[in-house]
């Protein structure tokens, strides 16, 4: 990959290989052509990020991310609609809803239902019942082709939970950029979830997620991106992407007291099985 300007510079390269489990590799492209998609694969391979979940947050989103799936055997697919994007939908709620129905059902390339799920910080109180409307289907989703429920829960943990109970809790849930505390963590983990962190663990202001890593059993561990958002101190500010994951592993395992090799040997097998196997 020929380095731009303004990506941060490649890390060392992990000891051994892990999944980017949450990227949005469309949005970087949308955005003004970052990283193209067989550049953005190569250069996290280089570093020891050898497969990517793309994630899709509409319908165009989701549809490209299993049309990337299908021509790129290192990426599989998650598709959904967005929190946020529900509202906005209106009357058309419905008919989205059918159309990722029909995705999520389009092959094995596609292993998850996401990102889904409640955001109260960006939609206000008349957004919310078709927020939970939403994320109901995409429960329901899940449980029925047998796709990994991807959840983005912002300033919603008690009604994310609530509506997961209410619903059932399929057989692999991830709680993508996990955002609680550790007594939220307990609960997620209580249901069965795998805690993903993003590079905001790595902030300075971000004690309560690093309580949260403290807690959480080795084998419910994820990592992720959510490129080209969130990148990893010391690079805020700078767009995101897969390659940069060892920057996040790193900082984990030293938290966490533990080797970068069994941290990443970790990882690599949690992704399997929250995902329904290898790819």
């Amino acid at each position: 990959m020929t380095q731009r300007a303004d990506y941060p510079p490649a890390p060392e390269p992990l000891p051994f290989p892990v999944v980017d489990n949450h990227c949005h590799l469309d949005t970087e492209l949308r955005g003004g052509g970052q990283l193209a998609v067989r550049e953005a694969i190569d250069a996290a391979a280089a570093v020891g990020v050898t497969r990517i979940v793309q994630i899709g947050c509409d319908l165009e989103g989701s549809r490209w991310a299993v049309r990337a799936a299908e021509e790129h055997s290192e990426l599989v697919a998650g598709v959904a609609l967005h929190p946020n994007e529900a509202p906005r939908l209106g009357d058309s709620l419905t008919e989205a809803l059918a159309e990722i129905d029909r995705l999520a059902a389009s092959g094995p390339h596609v292993r998850a239902v996401g990102e889904t799920g409640l955001d109260y910080f960006r939609t206000g109180e008349d957004g919310r019942a078709a927020q939970h409307e939403s994320f109901r289907a995409h429960i329901e989703m899940a449980k029925r082709h047998d796709k990994t429920l991807v959840i983005h829960d912002r300033d919603s943990h008690d009604d994310v939970l609530t509506l997961l109970d209410e619903c059932g809790v399929p057989e692999r849930t991830v709680m993508h950029c996990f955002s609680g505390d550790a007594d939220f963590a307990r609960a997620c983990l209580d249901r069965g979830a795998w805690l993903s962190f993003a590079g905001t663990v790595t902030f300075k202001n971000a004690d309560n997620l690093r309580e949260a890593l403290a807690i959480t059993p080795r084998d419910r561990i994820l990592v992720e991106t959510d490129a080209p958002f969130l990148t990893p101190a010391p690079y805020r500010g700078k767009p995101n992407a897969s390659y940069l994951i060892p920057v996040t592993v790193r900082f984990m395992a030293d938290f966490l007291g533990v080797s970068t090799e069994s941290l990443c040997l970790d990882i690599e097998a949690n992704t399997d099985r929250a995902f329904g196997g290898r790819w």
